[in-house]
């Protein structure tokens, strides 16, 4: 193709681009940079008309503390590192004892498992010492996690997720969860912090469990298979405030459905929406409720995309119907759940509209108790008028819904399996 001829294409091209482009920069672009430069201002209601540069005065007004934390920060960050080599340790041993593996890796893992034990029995509190354990366990993990295929990865990484949360609670050194424990009574964005983090514990894989379980009922044959695929669906597509209403009066603890359920088999009433402890998981449960017939119409196209002769090759060589989920079903579903907990794991971090709703415009009952990371933005920019910090905040949870969509691109190399 002549020069000429191609750059005459790629204009027209772009001209064709150039209406998206420019409604994009109006409405997308520029107000994302604007707000990212904003943050670095002193921007509030006092000076509305003439903001004036801070630098990082407002990320660091964020994470001021009323009073000073019980735990270091840093030394916490490096118990949590040593403590996610200590769960990495724990599933590769298993694997080289399931898989009788070489004798190298077995006593490797073995060691790593025993430094953890001898730091928390002599209650080693020293940052060097936590710092040396983390950096010799993962110069080996690395390795060993390497030269080892394995196979269901998504299985592994649950394991690898619930023998860390044990170590993170059960350990005489304090980690990460001791810290934001500690800390969100002593700042709200740590409280909003760990709030949402909560909620995304006990909603995403609710949520996909449950969209799971119902797109395979819906992909068996089943009577009015299109009736119950629609009325799955309707709670994604109905409004979030009226979804939000009707849960409202379900979860009334005088006269609400939900608690005459509850009555029914002998058991005490409970204060969903003026308890604090019940704040979180109430916010989850209307949410999982609303998104989980979209999941399960996602994950029910994903099934049906999978080519039947690979269940007929299964039968043929005696496979029941566990094996056929665990080897053929979840393996080559992988691509769909792998695209489900992104686009669930960025979505519970922008929870807002339920908490709105369900109390009223206040963040929980009392105690902030539903203070989110998006309620905590809205909070400061629309009651308290500091724009500046709002900004800032905003960029904080775009920081962190980075850093988690990126660790789980890391593993969705190793977990997903595409099959054209």
């Amino acid at each position: 193709m002549k020069p000429s001829k191609k750059l005459r294409e790629a204009v027209l091209a772009y001209l064709f681009l150039l209406p998206s482009l420019v409604v994009l920069g109006m409405f997308v672009f520029w107000p994302v940079g604007f707000s990212f430069v904003l943050s670095f201002f002193k921007w509030d209601f006092r000076n509305m008309k003439n903001p004036y540069f801070t630098g990082l005065d407002n990320y660091i007004e964020i994470f001021k503390f009323d009073y000073p934390p019980k735990y270091s920060f840093v030394f916490t960050v490096l118990n949590t590192f040593f403590h996610l080599a200590v769960a990495g340790a724990i599933v590769m041993l298993i694997v080289h004892l399931i898989r009788k593996r070489t004798l190298s890796g077995i006593v490797s893992n073995t060691l790593i498992v025993l430094i953890y034990i001898v730091l928390n029995l002599f209650n080693a509190e020293n940052p060097i010492l936590s710092f040396l354990a983390a950096a010799i366990s993962w110069s080996w993990l690395l390795y060993d996690f390497k030269r080892v295929e394995l196979k269901n990865t998504w299985l592994w990484f649950i394991l690898f997720l619930a023998v860390f949360v044990f170590v993170e609670l059960s350990s005489s050194l304090p980690g990460l969860v001791n810290f934001l424990l500690d800390a969100k009574d002593k700042n709200l964005f740590l409280k909003s912090l760990t709030n949402t983090l909560y909620y995304v514990i006990l909603s995403v894989p609710s949520q996909i469990f449950l969209s799971l379980v119902i797109a395979l009922l819906l992909n068996s044959n089943v009577k009015f298979r299109v009736f119950f695929r629609t009325a799955y669906f309707i709670p994604f597509v109905t409004s979030v405030v009226a979804i939000s209403l009707v849960w409202k009066w379900i979860f009334n603890d005088e006269f609400g459905l939900l608690n005459y359920i509850l009555s029914l088999f002998n058991m005490e009433p409970i204060s969903w929406l003026k308890d604090e402890r019940w704040t979180i998981p109430t916010i989850a449960i209307v949410s999982v409720w609303k998104t989980v017939g979209y999941d399960a119409v996602i994950f029910l196209a994903g099934l049906q995309n999978i080519d039947r002769s690979y269940y007929e090759a299964a039968e043929v060589d005696g496979a029941n119907s566990l094996q056929k989920f665990f080897y053929i079903t979840w393996p080559l579903l992988s691509p769909t759940t792998f695209f489900l907990l992104i686009v669930s794991l960025i979505g519970a971090f922008k929870v807002f509209a339920e908490v709105y709703v369900l109390y009223d415009g206040l963040p929980g009952p009392y105690n902030n108790s539903g203070m989110t990371l998006v309620y905590y933005v809205f909070d400061l920019f629309y009651r308290q008028q500091r724009m500046g910090i709002a900004s800032a905040a905003a960029y904080i949870l775009f920081a962190i819904i980075l850093i988690f969509t990126f660790i789980q691109y890391r593993v969705g190399k190793r977990a997903v399996e595409y099959v054209s």
